[in-house]
């Protein structure tokens, strides 16, 4: 099971709800169309609280107001709603990341004046070529193994090319103990042909493989003194004939992977395996409608069997329903 905190079993408490919400939310459900006072008397509570509270949840946009009665959203559309507002305050908390990065450039080029000054300048080596860039990593990965990798790839036509052309070296070094790779990438990017299947190779020889919304930039730091820079920040190195830098120097590698962290913590893993991939075949036809037994005679196991993989998909992301695991499994891009 994954070192990642315990998520409580109410989604709308997580994404801001508090428990009095929560509650009178619940109350909507269950009466499905009250006025204010049908509404205080089941919650044994005062007209005037439970109204501002009915007018928060309707802000909120759980709860609909038609002619002084309230009827609640379904749970789908309430939760995705409130999904889509976490994850439109995620996009700008990266903004302002990546905002700050720019804002420290002039002091970042001041600190290296004055390193250099006293210790000499660093080397920056302008290189291009796809094949370069991969194949480098590698000459890195022998000279010092096992060598940690860590990248963030931000666009498809990268992805694309790397799962394509020089994902299975880079398997091959981890097999060999070479090289260890941890790597995020766009969620929208495991749709695309052959990306899932790599990235579970990858991490099934002991790399790990995480998924965002969006990323600022294609970047890498190898080892402890190396790292990998795009010509143009925020590019497309397809688009840039593949021109970047390696930089060698510490601090620069400590930046970038200070970056990374951050970037990672907020990610979150790929499911792979056996017991991961019969997970995601019963949401996955589940959400298509399907029934235990249709869900079973598809893919050739027992009814146990697929309830034991809907329980295992619960625990997984610490949910109460399956509604809740499929809304979960949905979210992180598992179920393309």
């Amino acid at each position: 099971m994954r070192n990642e905190p315990h998520i409580a079993s109410d989604p709308f408490e997580i994404l801001g709800l508090d428990p009095a919400q929560t509650a009178l939310y619940s109350a909507v459900l269950r009466l499905h169309r009250a006025t204010r006072k049908e509404l205080a008397q089941a919650m044994d509570g005062s007209v005037e609280t439970v109204g501002r509270q009915l007018d928060d949840l309707v802000r909120l946009g759980v709860v609909d107001e038609q002619s002084g009665h309230y009827q609640p959203r379904h749970p789908a559309a309430a939760l995705g709603r409130l999904i889509a507002r976490r994850l439109d305050r995620l996009a700008e908390e990266s903004r302002r990341i990546d905002s700050a990065l720019g804002s420290i450039r002039n002091l970042i080029r001041d600190y290296d004046a004055g390193r250099d000054y006293r210790s000499g300048p660093f080397t920056v080596e302008m290189a291009s070529g796809a094949d370069v860039l991969y194949e480098s990593v590698l000459g890195i990965a022998v000279q010092a193994p096992p060598m940690r990798l860590v990248t963030a790839v931000p666009d498809e036509r990268t992805l694309i090319d790397f799962v394509r052309k020089f994902a299975d070296p880079w398997i091959d070094a981890q097999e060999r103990g070479l090289l260890s790779v941890h790597v995020i990438v766009p969620v929208s990017t495991l749709s695309l042909p052959g990306v899932r299947d790599q990235l579970t190779r990858m991490a099934e020889t002991g790399g790990r493989v995480r998924t965002l919304d969006r990323l600022p930039s294609w970047f890498m730091a190898a080892g402890d003194e190396v790292a990998g820079l795009p010509a143009h920040w925020g590019g497309n190195l397809p688009d840039h004939a593949y021109n970047f830098y390696l930089v060698r120097t510490p601090v620069v590698v400590g930046m970038l992977r200070t970056l990374f962290e951050e970037l990672w913590s907020r990610a979150v893993p790929i499911m792979h395996g056996r017991r991961g991939e019969g997970m995601l075949q019963v949401l996955r036809l589940a959400a298509q409608g399907m029934s235990d037994e249709s869900i079973a005679r598809q893919l050739g196991v027992s009814v146990r069997t697929v309830r034991g993989r809907f329980a295992d998909a619960m625990t997984e992301f610490g949910a109460q329903s399956r509604f809740h695991a499929g809304v979960e499994a949905a979210r992180r891009g598992w179920l393309t």
